[in-house]
């Protein structure tokens, strides 16, 4: 994540109810499907890996609509008035507060009645998120975050770990049966599905990455924290949560000295940010340099079509990188 306007506390302190925000009782009828596109559910999601929540888990019953289209950072994301309106006749509003301040703002001058915030439907935790202290900040990770719900510091990219995810997505699934009480038995059978397909992926994450050279990953983007804590990875940041930041000549060093002691071979930089920091670090220090997507967006760069095909895709080279055996 970019957090170049990271999730000040404000921003992030009113989600701290667990489950979905306000989907009213009025949206356990079942009015809410007979309102939307062809008597479908009609679903705004606020990113890529909202939406793709919401086909997977509504499938043929709902109308997908996202706020960022394919190329577009999400952290940068402006929503035109008429989006604004639009966003208040959805049926269900699937976000990630904290992650785009716009979304946040939008939905509620939009006066949203059902909305589910995906950072309430698993435990949120803090990664390290000041340069140099990437990877295992266990101390506040593993136990701050359960008292501190969405304070300054949580990290959000809970979709980078396949077992978040599938939490996420059971709370999504569960939503979208009260919405629309009807197609609930579909909704609860796609769930089960694509969760059955994200514990198959975190356990390819667990095999494949079990015994390697070198635990150590560089990366310009500070977003795979929960993955690091998740397959027992370090991951360090060039400019700590800010890929578009100028790192510090000391932060260069530092790093130059850790791909050195801890054998690292390789820098990533992602698809919808600049390579330019990753591929100057790379050259000085004589590395590799390969893409670790962080699954904001699909584009044609991607590696691969859907949330699954490029998880796969970063574990091919995380693999690569850390030289698994």
């Amino acid at each position: 994540m970019n957090v170049r306007r990271l999730i000040p506390a404000t921003a992030l302190a009113g989600a701290v109810t667990l489950g979905v925000v306000t989907l009213s009782a009025c949206a356990g009828t079942s009015d809410a499907a007979d309102k939307g596109s062809g008597g479908k559910l009609d679903v705004v999601a606020s990113f890529y890996p909202m939406q793709y929540l919401a086909e997977q888990i509504g499938g043929d019953h709902v109308a997908v609509d996202t706020l960022t289209k394919p190329g577009v950072e999400p952290h940068d994301l402006e929503l035109k008035p008429k989006q604004i309106g639009e966003l208040g006749e959805a049926d269900v509003v699937l976000y990630l507060k904290g992650i785009q301040p716009a979304v946040d703002d939008a939905i509620a001058q939009a006066g949203v009645k059902h909305t589910v915030d995906a950072a309430t439907l698993t435990k949120l935790e803090a990664h390290g998120t000041e340069v140099g202290h990437e990877g295992h900040d266990h101390a506040e990770g593993e136990h701050g975050a359960e008292e501190a719900g969405h304070d300054h510091g949580s990290d959000p990219h809970i979709w980078l770990d396949p077992v978040k995810y599938a939490e996420v997505a059971k709370g999504v699934g569960a939503a979208l049966e009260k919405a629309d009480p009807a197609h609930a038995a579909d909704y609860k059978k796609n769930t089960d599905a694509l969760v059955k397909k994200l514990d198959g992926l975190n356990t390819a994450f667990v095999n494949g990455l079990k015994n390697t050279t070198t635990k150590t990953f560089i990366t310009t983007h500070s977003a795979f924290g929960y993955l690091a804590e998740r397959y027992g990875l370090d991951q360090e940041g060039i400019s700590g949560i800010d890929p578009e930041s100028e790192p510090s000549p000391a932060r260069i060093k530092e790093l130059q000295d850790i791909a050195q002691k801890d054998k690292v071979s390789t820098v990533f930089f992602e698809t919808l940010a600049s390579d330019k920091t990753a591929k100057t670090l790379a050259g000085d220090a004589g590395l590799k340099t390969d893409v670790l997507d962080p699954l904001e967006g699909i584009t044609d760069a991607s590696k691969g079509d859907d949330y699954i095909e490029v998880m796969r895709s970063n574990l091919a080279a995380l693999q690569k990188a850390l030289g698994a055996k």
